[in-house]
């Protein structure tokens, strides 16, 4: 294993690595009916993260297929790829690009970038945590890590909605989204 120490954590040497599709989850969280959660994710998408020589300069490169979304109920994944969502037809990709590593401190650090859904783009930051780094019995590389934001849909133009009888609204306005991942050094 390349790894090196740097504040106190063992870290992946510098080099590339890819999101382990088998590992990873890319979810999210949005209230329903102002009383539940309802809970999905995308099944499809693809990453790249550049550990840099200073980490703090690393990047992470994230694309998911927005047709992909799964939230285990077939009508509402219909809804929400539609035109009064994500409108998959016409904006295929979701996109995050990050432009910054900031506030390290332990395993925790943020990670600012720009999130981009339909054609709107927004900066967001993810509250992150390194996991670790390690080699799998197979004998690649590989390091861990969780990522968590909350962003507003209706800033990304998912402004969709229905007025409850009862008051309030049928679908929150804030998502969170929730990444559980591993990425994998590439060779080359």
């Amino acid at each position: 294993m390349s790894i090196r120490e740097w504040q106190g954590l063992n870290i992946p040497v510098a080099g590339e690595f890819a999101l382990d599709v088998a590992h990873t989850r890319v979810g999210f969280v949005a209230k329903h009916m102002m009383v539940s959660k309802v809970r999905g994710n995308f099944a499809e998408f693809s990453g790249k993260i550049v550990v840099a020589e200073n980490p703090l300069e690393s990047a992470v490169e994230v694309t998911l297929k927005a047709e992909s979304i799964n939230t285990g109920v077939n009508d509402r994944d219909g809804h929400l790829r539609g035109d009064d969502f994500l409108s998959v037809d016409k904006f295929p990709e979701i996109t995050f690009r990050s432009t910054a590593v900031q506030n390290f401190s332990g395993d925790e650090f943020t990670l600012v970038g720009d999130l981009t859904v339909r054609d709107v783009t927004k900066q967001v930051a993810f509250k992150a945590e390194f996991g670790g780094a390690a080699t799998n019995p197979w004998g690649q590389e590989i390091f861990g890590f969780t990522a968590v934001t909350e962003i507003d849909r209706e800033a990304f133009g998912l402004t969709w909605n229905q007025a409850l009888e009862a008051g309030g609204v049928l679908v929150g306005k804030k998502v969170k989204i929730e990444i559980e991942g591993e990425a994998v050094r590439q060779q080359g």
